[in-house]
């Protein structure tokens, strides 16, 4: 195996890995799923803009810690679903910094409402719905995300380029 496959893998991993741990945090305040909700690892979805392997690695992370969580399974699904299709729409923006943090926002926005309406059986209706999630995924993926990215672009030489990239840095 190549380096660079072993650091895409080792990148993906320790990011689906934080990920969880991010959620499971969440999860004890009772932020990471239901109508108000505010998971604190979907500002890693800010990630693919410096590395393609956070796309795997978040997309795992959030299907491990939809299952961890006992989400039901539709959430499971669409839930993922919507990180990973989030995930791409950021890396598919990695040139435009300023708007990569809003695939995620869109994609949850667009999908959750039915999964909590259907799957958790929300009495709300879907405009209500898609506000909260909406309001949740602004604070985790556009401000916590661009706080995120902020912090790690000076060091992203280090942190997500290959050995002979970072020594140049």
């Amino acid at each position: 195996m190549k380096k660079n496959q072993i650091l895409y893998i080792v990148q993906a991993g320790v990011i689906g890995a934080l990920y969880v741990v991010l959620t499971l945090f969440a999860q004890g305040f009772n932020l990471a799923s239901g109508e108000i909700q505010c998971r604190f690892s979907e500002a890693l979805t800010i990630l693919p803009f410096f590395t393609p392997a956070a796309i795997p690695g978040v997309t795992i992370g959030c299907l491990l810690a939809n299952i961890l969580t006992t989400s039901p399974l539709p959430d499971v699904i669409f839930g993922t679903l919507a990180t990973f299709i989030g995930c791409i729409g950021t890396y598919m923006l990695r040139k435009h910094r300023i708007l990569c943090s809003l695939p995620p926002v869109i994609s949850n926005v667009l999908i959750i409402p039915f999964v909590l309406k259907f799957a958790y059986g929300s009495t709300h209706i879907l405009p209500f719905i898609m506000l909260t999630v909406g309001a949740g995924e602004v604070i985790t993926c556009v401000i916590f995300g661009e706080i995120l990215l902020n912090a790690l672009y000076p060091v992203r030489g280090m942190l997500f380029a290959d050995d002979h990239v970072a020594k140049k840095i």
